[in-house]
Formats: structure tokens, sequence, C-alpha cells
């Protein structure tokens, strides 16, 4: 009998309610969490806390629905610490699967920080950096890896990981990894660990892919739902311009300095974009850099950790950062482009608003994406609201008006332009600018 048959679940349970829990105490870890706990200023548990680590610190395997920035690291992270056995150079007892280089090193220094007053291992092992290096690590010995499916399974294929220990396998924004692609890395993953470990997967939504997965490789998952009845919550203000693409980098220029945010990340759509809009912004606000896909990971790594310290106080970014960074300090974002999926909206925004706290976002909006908006409106079910500068026009005139670069930059005028037709009488002047909705 194959372990997908084995450990089946026909179809997930409703959701359980969760009861509110003032202190980590009543949550039954012990002292020793307690005083990490402590140390790392937790003093009350969030909703996603004091829902899942009583039932996960029994053993049961858990399908969590949470969006980011609600706790969900310190939700599997305090039962794996709490569970881990004493063993002396034995393979690691958790695995922790997470969807990208950034939310790997997250999570790692998360899991390291609750392992105050003990000697843990922790171990994060993904792309873009030398495999030898993190090779010599796990050699070394390692209680939890936290990797992404790919570097996970690379390493599994050279020996140099042995599942054969896990007694937790931990999937963090499944629905991300399947969205990008890993669904095969993590079924053979899956395959590969003992069939009577403990299953925790925890997703921002759980789409048909993600029920499946869960039917398939968890045995019989006590489900959580903390989702909000809309995607986002109410702690952020949520604004649009509407603006000429031409005029976008002078609005936000305009708006960092009425703003002037403690913490903002400007998300644009490419990544040639934002190294342009990162050049341009250095000579006119301080603490800026830039992240993206095409930078070296020790580049990356390097503008995360300044970002985490505060030392950045503007960070311009593709996607890639879209989800799971958690940085406590965000107080702004600015969609200096509408994102592609209404989802991705989501996803942006909660970067702000962490763990309840306060948070505003702003979407440059052309007047040829009022579509987009209406979309992100309806997934959300609120209408974001309107805002202007004053004294700031976003609209260029027509006889001034040249063609936008895709990044949002005028393009180079023609050499000779063609003498325009005369206007008819009666005939609709300038541009007309509304949001369609």
């Amino acid at each position: 009998m194959t372990e997908s048959t084995e450990n089946a679940v026909t179809e997930p349970a409703a959701p359980q309610a969760v009861h509110s829990t003032t202190s980590f105490a009543e949550l039954g870890v012990s002292d020793i969490m307690l005083s990490a706990l402590e140390e790392a200023c937790y003093h009350q548990p969030s909703p996603v806390q004091a829902g899942v680590i009583p039932i996960a610190l029994t053993g049961k395997d858990v399908l969590g629905q949470a969006r980011t920035g609600t706790g969900k690291t310190a939700s599997f992270g305090i039962p794996i610490l709490e569970r881990l056995e004493k063993k002396r150079n034995s393979p690691p007892q958790a695995l922790v699967l997470v969807p990208t280089r950034e939310l790997a090193v997250q999570v790692r220094d998360e899991i390291e920080k609750l392992s105050f007053g003990r000697k843990v291992r922790t171990i994060a092992v993904y792309g873009g950096k030398p495999i030898r290096q993190q090779v010599g690590k796990l050699e070394k010995g390692a209680d939890i890896v936290v990797g992404t499916p790919g570097r996970v399974l690379d390493h599994m294929s050279r020996g140099t990981l042995v599942l054969d220990g896990l007694q937790t396998v931990v999937l963090d924004e499944a629905d991300r990894m399947l969205d990008i692609g890993f669904r095969p890395d993590i079924e053979k993953i899956l395959r590969r660990c003992p069939k009577e470990r403990q299953t925790l997967l925890l997703s921002a939504t759980v789409a048909p892919a993600v029920e499946r997965l869960a039917q398939r490789y968890m045995r019989d998952p006590v489900v959580l739902d903390f989702s909000d009845k809309t995607k986002t919550v109410d702690t952020i203000d949520q604004y649009y311009f509407t603006v000429e693409a031409t005029k976008k980098y002078d609005l936000l220029v305009k708006l960092i300095e009425r703003e002037q945010p403690e913490q903002a990340i400007v998300f644009c759509r490419t990544k040639r974009g934002t190294d342009r809009i990162q050049r341009k912004l250095t000579k006119v606000v301080k603490a800026v850099d830039c992240i993206h896909g095409d930078m070296a990971q020790g580049a990356r790594d390097k503008v995360m950790k300044q970002f985490r310290a505060g030392e950045i106080k503007v960070l311009v970014a593709t996607d890639v950062v879209g989800r799971g960074i958690d940085v406590s300090g965000i107080s702004h974002i600015v969609n200096y482009d509408i994102p592609q999926a209404s989802d991705d909206y989501v996803h942006r925004v909660g970067r702000t608003g962490r763990m309840g706290r306060e948070g505003v976002a702003y979407t440059f909006v052309t007047p040829e994406e009022g579509p987009e908006l209406t979309r992100i409106e309806i997934l959300i079910n609120r209408l974001l609201k309107r805002d202007e500068i004053e004294g700031f026009s976003t609209i260029v005139p027509v006889a001034s008006a040249t063609p936008a670069h895709p990044d949002g930059e005028a393009a180079a005028p023609a050499e000779e332009e063609k003498p325009k037709p005369p206007q008819l009488p009666g005939a609709r002047r300038g541009r007309r600018h509304r949001r369609a909705l």
C-alpha cells in the first residue's frame, strides 16, 4: 500500500472554532519556551498561534488557513521545538518547506530566536548559495532544516540530507509553492518522509490544489480557518491615484515627501524598472535600495538584512518580496505598477499592517488600468479611496504628452512631429479619466 493511500483523508474536516487565549502559558508550553518567548518579547499569542500550538503539541496534523503577518512561523516553530527529542548526531527531526530563499532565512532566524535556552541547530538550505557550505553545515548535524523544495531535493540526491528521522514536516505558504510549480518536488520529498510523521500545512488560501495535497499526504488533519471575511485587514488604509504613466515617478517623490514613511516598499512590475526607479530615487531620498530576482543571492541577503535593521527606509522591489517577508516596521506600501494578478495586490499590501499594526497602501492607476482596479476592489470587497496631492497634477497636458515608456518614463520624442489635424467643432477635448467602475 502506498503512502498516499495509507495517509489519505477523503475530505478535510470542517474548520474548528478557535477560542481566544490571553497568554502562552495557557497553551501548555514548557517553562524554557516561556523564557524564550519573554526574551523575544512575545507577550500574547496571536489567534493563529492560539489555535495551532495546542493541537500541534499533541502530534496531530493541522491544515491551517491564515494570511501572512499573523504569526504563522511561531505557530509551528514552537511545537517543533517542544517536541524535539534530545539526540546527538541524529538526522534532522523537522523539515520546513518554504517557497523562497528570503522566507527560508526568515523562518530559520525566527526558530533560532525561539530556541533561546536550548541547544538546537537550525539550518537553512536554498539555491543561489554554494551548496558546499550547506553540505558542511549538514554534516555537523542539524535538528531542524528549513529549505526551498529544489535545494532540499538536491541535498537528498547527494545523500547530505537524510529524512529517516523526521517527526514533523511543515509546508509553509503551501499555495504559493504550488503556484510557482513546486508540486512535483514537494510530492517527491513527502514520499521519502516517514509515514508516521506529523504534517503541518499552512496556507493563505485553500485552493483545490492545496486540498488535494492535504488529502493525499495528511492523516485526518485538524482544519483551522483564521482567514478574514475579506481579503485584507481593516488596519490597512488603501488609496489609489489616477496618474499618467509619465507622471508616476514625480508622484512617487511627492508622496514620499508628504508621507515621510517609517519604512516603505515600492513595488514595480519589472526588474529593469526596479533598478531605474532605485537609481533615480537615490538622488532625492535617503536610504534607498532595491531587490529583485536577477540579483546575486548574497546581495539580496544583504539588502534584506539592512531592511530588517531599519538601515534602508525605502525598498524598491519586484514581487520577489510580495509574500512571506515579515518586517514589522513597514508603514507604507506603494504599488508603483498595479499588479497583474489581483491576488498579488493582497500579498503586496499584506507587507504592512503586520500583527494588527496600522499601515497604509497606495496604488498608482493609469487611465487605461481602471478595469484592473475594479477587479482588485471586487476581490477585497472594498472600494479604494481616491487620493490627490495638493498642488500636484497627475495629468499631462495633451499638447505636451509623449508616449510612455513601459517602466513609467517618457519616451524620446520623434525627430519631427506631424501637424495635428484641426479640432472639429464639438469634438471631445483632452482625455477622459475614469475608474471604470
